[in-house]
């Protein structure tokens, strides 16, 4: 049976998600790029985004350890992915005619439908690799309709961001979440937990292991 799960959510200590003042310039928030320092050094990073990946590490091998583990494991049986407006794009309100396609170039690495919540219509939008991004007007119930019969039994994936996966959990619709809790402050932003009870909703720590790089926490119900 399809599960909604989130895999590779980094939160900082104080628990957020993104950090203040989002932007074009600076799409996960002052300080945020920091909570994924994890994972960039991981196989299973630079082998799903080349070139960038690269960038990030230089001449450094790439890291298999226990993150890189948690990495891979967040692309297992993937059917298709959900994920918010904010994570596509930069932009609000009305889609405008700027030619923008998300923030990973021709190939995105999804290679599976790709399901957007948004308030503003838009045509599905199809890219090299397998993957096509459907935007999607109705609401996280309809999304994660949609996404379950794409995905023909295997999981589907919640990317986020912050506020996306909120809705969900808050609606006791994630069966599994993966937080690596990366070992610094943010302050301010958006933060993940504050206000949803978790152990009402039935969720329990299932499993939890600390690296050097970060603390892995899943939750299951």
């Amino acid at each position: 049976m399809s599960r909604l799960r989130v895999n590779a959510f980094s939160i900082s200590i104080d628990g957020y998600g993104a950090g203040p003042d989002q932007a074009l310039e600076n799409p996960m928030g002052v300080g945020g790029m920091a909570l994924h320092q994890w994972v960039l050094g991981t196989k299973t990073f630079q082998k799903m985004h080349g070139d960038f990946a690269g960038s990030l590490i230089g001449d450094k091998v790439a890291r298999e350890d226990v993150d890189d583990d948690f990495a891979a494991r967040s692309f297992d049986n993937l059917g298709a992915w959900i994920m918010g407006r904010n994570m596509f794009a930069p932009s609000r309100g009305p889609w405008p005619d700027d030619g923008w396609k998300g923030w990973w170039g021709n190939n995105p690495p999804y290679h599976v439908p790709v399901f957007v919540l948004t308030h503003h219509a838009r045509a599905p939008l199809t890219m090299e690799g397998g993957t096509t991004f459907h935007f999607v007007t109705d609401g996280i119930h309809a999304a994660l309709e949609r996404a379950k019969e794409a995905a023909r039994g295997k999981d589907v994936r919640l990317g986020g961001g912050t506020a996306t996966v909120r809705q969900y959990l808050a609606a006791g619709l994630i069966d599994e979440i993966h937080l690596a809790i990366s070992p610094v402050l943010l302050g301010r932003g958006e933060h993940l937990l504050a206000g949803i009870d978790t152990v009402s909703l039935g969720y329990k720590c299932t499993e939890h292991v600390s690296t050097s790089q970060a603390t892995h926490v899943v939750l299951a119900k």
